[in-house]
């Protein structure tokens, strides 16, 4: 079963080649002495011979059509695989949702990333895959964080949006009660062109928030652009998030410019605004992108012969979606955050 993966050191051929086998732990070492351990379909781990200061997971694909995150880490198992570079520290990618990777869909039954911190585990649907499949990502992360004492573990879940947006490359930070924002973390997203940070004030059950909120983790839900199928990502526009990642890999610690608010697009959610009857339709056209705003007192949406209304004096929309189930998230509302806790 291995011989596919030693030959080609394609992760992801790998991957997608074997997605209806079990695959059971395999592990061999590279001629440098790297540990790699192959945990579960799409689950693979490098562990250099040296200690590492850091416990880093990678994740894609928890929309299988978002496809530009998924050739990054790909080329970054191929080149650790093939030793063109040598990890540093811990490093766990995560191919998320390989199912929905050959469905070419964002999620073959439930959006998995409204799974996570245990949701997996409540409410209907509780056999179908992407359930499974989170509540097992979940263990992979756990097991790799707490088989480490380091001093700092890091995730960034990968992703890219379905609009287009104002800001093309932005991330969550999640909800840290109790701990400042990292201007280290957000100077790097800086240097990988993501210049645009949202700062969420409440649990969510993304992957990203499980690591922050379990394990304390620097954890990102980090959009790259916008969904494209394969072939048709330019991959140069992502070519300083890939050194950065591959900075991030192979050296003990990554240089980054001193924070500078100037250079970033600050934003703090201010409320999501959930689905409660089937008629929800927005007030804006389809093809409105991403961070595009709108003044206080205008219509955002009507559902149930109400009007839903700005609140704040200016509010930016990102990720909406009025097509969700009863009960989910249509959008994520924005003002401006100046003041958050940054050091």
């Amino acid at each position: 079963m291995f011989q596919q993966l030693m030959e080609e050191k394609d992760f992801l051929a790998f991957t997608l080649a074997n997605i209806d086998k079990v695959i059971t732990s395999h592990s061999f070492t590279l001629s440098n002495q790297t540990i790699v351990k192959i945990h579960d379909n799409g689950v693979i781990s490098f562990t250099p011979a040296t200690g590492s200061t850091k416990d880093i997971v990678l994740s894609c694909a928890i929309h299988g059509n978002e496809t530009a995150p998924i050739e990054i880490c790909n080329d970054l198992i191929q080149a650790l695989l093939n030793e063109q570079i040598q990890t540093e520290h811990r490093v766990l990618f995560l191919i998320g949702n390989p199912d929905s990777i050959l469905t070419e869909t964002r999620f073959v039954e439930e959006n998995m990333n409204r799974l996570f911190s245990g949701a997996h585990s409540k409410g209907e649907g509780l056999c179908n895959k992407e359930r499974v499949r989170a509540k097992a990502l979940e263990g992979y992360v756990s097991n790799f964080f707490l088989d480490n004492h380091v001093s700092q573990r890091i995730h960034y879940d990968l992703h890219t949006a379905i609009k287009p947006s104002k800001h093309e490359k932005f991330a969550i930070y999640p909800y840290r009660p109790g701990r400042s924002f990292s201007a280290e973390q957000i100077m790097f997203l800086a240097g990988c062109d993501v210049d645009t940070i949202l700062f969420h004030h409440e649990p969510t059950t993304t992957f990203s928030y499980y690591s922050s909120e379990q394990f304390k983790a620097d954890a990102f839900t980090v959009e790259l652009g916008k969904v494209m199928p394969f072939g048709q990502n330019e991959m140069s526009k992502f070519a300083n998030t890939r050194k950065m990642l591959n900075h991030l890999i192979t050296k003990q610690q990554v240089s980054v410019a001193e924070f500078n608010s100037d250079r970033l697009n600050l934003y703090k959610v201010s409320r999501s605004v959930n689905k409660h009857f089937d008629d929800f339709t927005f007030a804006f056209p389809k093809a409105t992108v991403n961070f595009t705003g709108f003044k206080q007192g205008e219509v955002l949406a009507t559902e149930g012969g109400k009007e839903i209304l700005i609140e704040y004096p200016y509010e930016a929309i990102v990720f909406p979606n009025e097509n969700v189930p009863v009960g989910q998230r249509t959008v994520l509302c924005l003002i401006p955050a100046p003041n958050e806790d940054i050091q």
